[in-house]
């Protein structure tokens, strides 16, 4: 392994050209840690790192045995700019198949008023109801208030709900959905 190591890249991708096959091992063997760890730290998915690692070195092996490697005196910089690459061909086809068409939809996204801005009347009209909303909260038992406060505007799960209130999640969980039923009885009643 000594003498392997003193064998420069050079020299071993030309003995690969010329069929020693064990000459493109040792190539393997000197940079695969170096390779695998970059290719890691960019795609952050072992799975899909060593899938690149492979198609990496196929395309070394491929240019090399074609005849089109041109020796810079960087052998692991030539295969970490051809991982890069593949990277980057990996993120560009992920991105386009994530890309959405109008086309195939079965509505006119362009038409959705769910995603255009709001215009001052919808604003108005959602600021009134939001008012309306809040003051019905006032119109229910304290017990049901207090949850439906910590669950609706500090975001608190039912289970923090419970352990801030001292009850079980069950009677946090029956408080807010009475507070709910009271309050669309009391839309209803006030013709909110």
């Amino acid at each position: 392994m000594k003498m392997t190591k003193q064998i420069s890249d050079e020299d071993l991708v030309l003995r690969y050209q010329n069929g020693d096959n064990s000459a493109f091992e040792t190539l393997l063997l000197r940079y695969k840690t170096n390779l695998f760890s970059n290719i890691l730290a960019v795609v952050r998915n072992r799975e899909l790192a060593e899938d690149i690692f492979q198609d990496t070195f196929l395309k070394a092996i491929v240019t090399i045995q074609q005849g089109r490697y041109v020796e810079s005196g960087r052998f692991l910089g030539w295969l970490l700019r051809i991982a890069h690459n593949l990277i980057i061909d990996h993120f560009r086809r992920e991105k386009n198949e994530n890309t959405f068409s109008a086309d195939n939809a079965d509505y006119d996204i362009l038409n959705d008023a769910r995603l255009s801005e709001a215009s001052i009347e919808d604003i108005m009209s959602k600021e009134q109801m939001l008012n309306d909303i809040v003051a019905l909260v006032d119109y229910l038992p304290n017990t049901q208030q207090e949850v439906l406060k910590m669950r609706i505007f500090e975001d608190l799960s039912f289970k923090e709900i419970a352990d801030k209130t001292g009850v079980s999640i069950n009677t946090s969980l029956g408080r807010m959905r009475y507070a709910l039923m009271n309050m669309r009885r009391l839309a209803t009643e006030k013709k909110l």
